[in-house]
């Protein structure tokens, strides 16, 4: 395998290539590949987020959530297909609605109080699928390409998983001063983006409960009422007064160890905002489907 150095940048061959890895990171003898279960290996994922700005008037503000359906459709060659739909904004609590009713229960959002221009509606739209970087039909790993073969091949063990990520990272030049974040969004990531073994996901999530900032949280549900085991990161990203605060929370099924529901939470400082204190960003992913599938790709259809 080969070690991708940085967007646009040639690959790197470095004497570590999975087929060939093993005794320099510990990779598992190159084996034959188990075949893949379905004809795509497929993820649905129900995005919610928290809109920046407020909306109705000063005195009777309320907030809106954005909600998107994104889906991908993977052939084991690593071609592509990705799916779009918005599912239309709504109201984000109760106390929201009732000042979203005050103001009339609009369907359109054209400005927020504070005079930013927005285009915002309560209908779901019509939605697209699109062939993902035709380009390239193999697995990316946040900077690194991958085929099937090399996929399966990923280190099952939890220390020698986190030193090939390391070194990747290294390789694409990750800020040190990011190697802590990067770290923890591409074991997560192996939980449900690539059709990584149920072997190398175990120990994506073993590699992440070792990581300094995060810690198991006993077990939870996800707004679909699914029950796994929670996991709760902190860590900061920016330097100076760019520096901002993360917290996620993961809810994990740890019987196929695959990701069902990651909750984050910006904070930006004060310093950053003349001393005023920003509005946290808060975002929301509930993946409703991950796994192989013989179902075509489509256009994202509603909830």
């Amino acid at each position: 395998m080969k070690f991708a150095s940085a967007p646009a940048r040639p690959l790197i061959a470095l004497g570590v290539g999975l087929a060939m890895g093993a005794t320099v990171l510990g990779a598992p003898t190159a084996t034959a590949a188990a075949p893949p279960q379905g004809a795509y290996w497929h993820t649905r994922v129900l995005g919610t987020s928290t809109h920046p700005w407020r909306f109705g008037t000063t005195s009777d503000p309320y907030s809106l959530v954005q909600r998107e359906i994104l889906e991908s459709w993977s052939l084991a060659n690593g071609r592509t297909w990705t799916g779009m739909r918005e599912l239309g904004t709504l109201p984000k609590s109760a106390a929201d609605k009732k000042a979203w009713q005050r103001d009339g229960s609009p369907a359109k959002w054209s400005q927020s109080i504070d005079g930013k221009t927005v285009k915002l509606s309560a209908k779901p739209a019509n939605g697209h699928l699109a062939p993902a970087l035709p380009e390239r039909n193999e697995f990316q790993l946040d900077e690194q390409w991958l085929t099937y073969d090399e996929v399966q091949r990923l280190p099952a063990d939890p220390s020698r998983l986190k030193d090939w990520l390391t070194k990747a990272a290294q390789v694409s030049r990750t800020p040190e001063s990011s190697m802590a974040s990067w770290l923890t969004g591409t074991l997560s990531g192996l939980l449900h983006s690539i059709p990584a073994p149920q072997e190398v996901r175990t120990a994506a999530y073993q590699a992440l409960l070792a990581l300094p900032g995060v810690r198991a949280d006993g077990n939870a549900k996800d707004n679909l009422g699914r029950p796994g085991a929670a996991v709760v990161i902190h860590y900061s990203i920016g330097t100076g007064k760019n520096v901002n605060s993360v917290k996620q929370r993961l809810i994990v099924d740890t019987a196929r160890m695959v990701l069902l529901s990651q909750d984050q939470t910006i904070t930006q400082r004060p310093s950053a905002f003349g001393g005023k204190t920003p509005r946290p960003e808060t975002y929301n992913k509930t993946l409703i489907e991950v796994g192989w599938t013989n179902s075509q790709p489509t256009v994202p259809a509603l909830p």
